[in-house]
C-alpha cells in the first residue's frame, strides 16, 4: 500500500469515529446539535456587532443604572395672602372689605435623584428640594421612603439627601480617566412630568458648557431628552456608569430642541464628599475677576494664549492685600499652569482658605510673583434653572 492510500485510510478512520460519536451524542442528548448551531451563529453575530461598534440594545446599561435612580417628591407649605382690593394703605383703611383669612396650601415639586452609596446617600439638584418641608423618594422596587437634606450647594445646584432603607443599589461612577467625549452615546434616566421612570438616548453634544448661572459651570451638553422632572436624575454612558447629574435645559419656549445639560460626575463627587464630611462646601477665593488674554491679530501668537488677565480686584480681598493689580496677566498659581479663566476658577475653588499660594505672571511685560492667602468664597445668589 502506497503512502497516499495509507493517509486516506487514516483520515477515513477518524471521520467514521467522529460520526459514531456524534450519533451517540444525538441519541443521548436530543437537540444538542441545534443548540450548538445556535451558539455558533450567536457568537458570529456578536462578533459582527462588536466589529461594527454598534450595539443593537442598551438594555444591559439601563438594567445596571436604572435601579439606582429614584423619583423625588418634595413638598412644602405655601402661604397665600388674602387679596387686597386697594394697593393704597389709606384706601384699604377707609374701604376695608374682608377678603378672607391667610391660607396655606401644599405645593409639590417633582424631580429625580441618584443613589450613590449603599448606606443611603442620594445626589439630586438643589432646586428640586429647596425649601421643602417633606421629601419622599419612590425607589425603583416600589418602596417609598422619607429623606432628609444633608447639605446643598447653590453654585453647582447640587444637594445630598440621606435615606434610611436597606438594599439600596448604588450606581457606579466613572473615574477621571473615563470622562465623556463629544459623540459618546449617553442615556438620561429620570421621572419626566411625574409619569414614572423614563430612559431617553442621545449623544454628548459638547463639554465644558457655561450658561452664566455660576462661575464654576463646566456642564455636559446632550441631546438626550431632558424634561421637567428629570432634574437630579442620572446621565449614564453606554455601560450604565454615571457620567453626570441632569440639571437643566433650554426649552422649546425659545425655539430650542435637544439642548440639555448635566453636571459632570467629577464635580458632583467633590461636592458629595465635602457635604458628607462637613455638611457644606468650602471653596477658596482670591478676590479677583479675570478674563481671556487679548491677543492682537498681527502678533503672530495663537488666539488661545495661555493665562488670564485680571479685570478687577476686589477691595480688601486677598488679591488686593497681596498686591495683585488690574491688567496683570496670571500664568501660574502654585505649581499649576493657567490655561484660561475657566481653568483658574476651578483651581481657585480648590484652594484651601488660609493657606498661602504663590501667584506669578507678567505685569507690563515684566515677570512678577506674589504670595496670596485665599479666604473662603463668599456666598452667592441661588442658581436659577429651568
Amino acid at each position: 500500500m502506497n503512502q497516499a492510500a495509507r493517509t486516506f485510510a487514516f483520515v477515513a478512520r477518524f471521520v467514521v469515529l467522529g460520526l459514531a460519536i456524534a450519533f451517540v451524542i444525538g441519541l443521548l442528548w436530543p437537540g444538542s446539535g441545534a443548540l450548538l448551531r445556535q451558539r455558533i451563529v450567536g457568537h458570529a453575530e456578536s462578533a459582527t456587532q462588536v466589529a461594527a461598534g454598534a450595539p443593537v440594545s442598551y438594555a444591559d446599561a439601563v438594567a445596571q443604572a436604572a435601579p439606582s435612580v429614584v423619583n423625588i417628591y418634595a413638598n412644602k407649605l405655601v402661604t397665600e395672602q388674602p387679596r387686597q382690593l386697594y394697593s393704597d394703605p389709606e384706601l384699604q383703611r377707609i374701604f376695608s372689605v374682608p377678603t378672607g383669612p391667610v391660607r396655606t396650601r401644599r405645593q409639590q415639586n417633582l424631580g429625580s435623584g441618584v443613589i450613590v452609596s449603599d448606606d443611603g446617600y442620594v445626589l439630586t439638584n438643589n432646586h428640586v428640594i429647596a425649601n421643602a418641608d417633606d421629601i419622599q423618594l419612590l425607589l425603583y422596587d416600589g418602596r417609598v421612603a422619607s429623606a432628609r437634606v444633608v447639605g446643598s450647594d447653590d453654585e453647582t445646584d447640587l444637594a445630598v439627601l440621606k435615606v434610611d432603607a436597606g438594599n439600596l443599589p448604588a450606581i457606579k461612577m466613572t473615574d477621571a480617566e473615563s470622562r465623556p467625549r463629544v459623540g459618546d452615546v449617553v442615556l438620561a434616566i429620570g421621572n419626566p412630568f411625574g409619569i414614572g421612570q423614563t430612559v431617553t438616548m442621545g449623544i454628548v453634544s459638547a463639554i465644558g458648557r457655561q450658561l452664566n448661572l455660576s462661575s464654576l459651570e463646566s456642564l455636559i451638553q446632550t441631546d438626550a431628552a431632558i424634561n421637567f422632572g428629570n432634574s437630579g436624575g442620572a446621565l449614564v454612558n453606554a455601560h450604565g456608569e454615571l457620567v453626570g447629574i441632569n440639571t437643566s435645559l433650554i426649552g422649546q419656549a425659545v425655539g430650542a430642541e435637544g439642548i440639555g445639560f448635566a453636571i459632570p460626575v467629577q464635580s458632583a463627587r467633590d461636592v458629595l464628599d465635602q457635604i458628607i464630611k462637613t455638611g457644606h462646601v468650602v471653596r477658596g477665593w482670591i478676590g479677583a475677576d479675570y478674563g481671556p488674554v487679548p491677543v492682537s491679530a498681527e502678533s503672530g501668537l495663537p488666539s488661545a494664549a495661555r493665562g488670564v488677565v485680571v479685570n478687577e480686584v476686589s477691595p480688601g480681598g486677598p488679591a488686593a492685600l497681596a498686591g495683585l493689580q488690574q491688567r496683570d496677566v496670571v500664568l501660574k498659581v502654585g505649581d499649576e499652569d493657567i490655561l484660561d479663566a475657566s481653568d483658574l476658577r476651578k483651581l481657585e475653588a480648590s484652594l484651601k482658605p488660609g493657606v498661602a499660594v504663590n501667584v506669578s505672571g507678567l505685569r507690563s511685560g515684566q515677570p512678577f510673583s506674589l504670595s496670596v492667602v485665599p479666604s473662603q468664597r463668599p456666598p452667592t445668589s441661588p442658581v436659577q434653572t429651568q
